[in-house]
């Protein structure tokens, strides 16, 4: 999974053949203080952008994120955007997550839900997987 990963960061970073939501995630290491790259699909909801993690809340890059203070980079179409990354409350979840279901087939597994499921199947499971909405950074 890491060289898919990795492959995916590649390919989503440079541009090449991309889906318009596929972006790469950079983001200080909390432990290496490296810079790490993850693929990230952005949903778009609300006229908000949402980085949503399929994972939970104990994946790396969240984590990262948190230590980070929410500083990170989005990198789409072979550019970087300093990005701010708010955790989007409990409570708010649920659109965001069967957006994200909805882009992000290879989530579906991890989430556990369709993006046909009912909204009230995605309230019961939102404080599994953590929101964040984008903002710009200065």
């Amino acid at each position: 999974m890491r060289l898919v990963n990795r492959l995916d960061a590649l390919m989503y970073g440079a541009g090449w053949l991309t889906p318009s939501q596929a972006a790469v995630l950079k983001v200080v290491g909390r432990r290496s203080g490296a810079v790490t790259s993850v693929p990230v699909a952005v949903a778009r909801h609300g006229g908000g952008e949402y980085l949503v993690s399929m994972l939970g809340s104990k994946a790396s890059w969240v984590l990262n994120v948190q230590a980070a203070g929410g500083a990170a980079v989005l990198r789409r179409r072979g550019r970087d955007q300093p990005i701010m990354l708010r955790e989007v409350p409990v409570g708010q979840r649920a659109e965001i997550l069967r957006r994200y279901v909805a882009i992000a087939p290879g989530a579906r597994p991890h989430v556990g839900l369709g993006p046909d499921a009912p909204l009230a199947s995605f309230r019961r499971i939102e404080d599994r997987h953590p929101v964040y909405r984008i903002y710009d950074r200065p």
